[in-house]
């Protein structure tokens, strides 16, 4: 695995993980809507979020972390690629919340985040 794709997974679980939490901020404020059509109703949710800039912006800024992904999975081992992006999302959605007011997570979060790093960058330093 090179450094450089190494970066870009980085990149993409901080992409993903940073707008987890604002994603979830900009999603509540979609309205319940009283359509008796299901198709109706659906599409009215899906207008109002695609019109709603708390949720479109991070919506789009997690879309360039999956472009992201894709482009680098073409130059990386995919049995690698896979755990770093997908457990460093985690680690960067609590960072993320927390950076905003969340609730810090509990020590056994705290402790689980400290071992999915480390496990990462074991897995790393045996790739290269």
């Amino acid at each position: 695995m090179t450094a450089g794709a190494c970066c870009s997974l980085v990149a993409v679980a901080l992409l993903w993980g940073g707008t987890n939490p604002l994603l979830r901020r900009g999603g509540t404020s979609a309205k319940p809507t009283k359509s008796s059509n299901t198709i109706t109703g659906f599409l009215s949710e899906v207008t109002h979020l695609a019109t709603n800039w708390k949720f479109l912006f991070p919506f789009l800024i997690n879309q360039c972390g999956s472009l992201l992904y894709f482009l680098t999975l073409a130059d990386t081992d995919l049995s690698l690629a896979v755990p770093v992006a997908n457990s460093l999302t985690f680690v960067f959605t609590a960072l993320a919340g927390l950076a905003l007011g969340e609730p810090p997570p509990s020590k056994g979060t705290a402790a689980g985040m400290l071992l999915i790093t480390c496990g990462i960058i074991l897995c790393i330093v045996d790739k290269m």
